[in-house]
């Protein structure tokens, strides 16, 4: 499942719409602002648990889309949810990933 809102698409939530469910075993988010991932993250997560995991892509720096997110804003906003980064990957030539899970104790 790839998840992005398109302005003024829609005033039903995008999770709800596409009729996620929770306990969805993989959820690709593709992002470009840290403002989307913060309003989006908590249904994300409650999306993917318990063990399923959530892969947030965000514009690496060389392809030179406009962006506020790195590894590191990724990480600010999930760790203290209780979630936590596994791996990181390339998507393709302009995009990164990191592959999100909640904590093993949280499970």
């Amino acid at each position: 499942m790839i998840l992005h809102s398109m302005a003024g698409y829609s005033g039903t939530p995008l999770l709800q719409k596409l009729g996620v469910k929770p306990g969805a075993e993989v959820i690709v988010f593709f992002t470009s602002e840290r403002a989307d991932l913060e309003r989006r993250i908590d249904a994300l997560g409650k999306a993917i648990f318990p063990d399923g995991s959530l892969w947030v892509s965000w514009p690496k720096k060389a392809s030179k889309l406009p962006t506020d997110i790195t590894e590191d804003v990724i990480r600010e906003v999930v760790l203290p949810l209780g979630l936590v980064d596994v791996k990181v990957c390339a998507v393709d030539e302009a995009w990164s990933g990191l592959k999100i899970m909640w904590r093993k104790e949280k499970r």
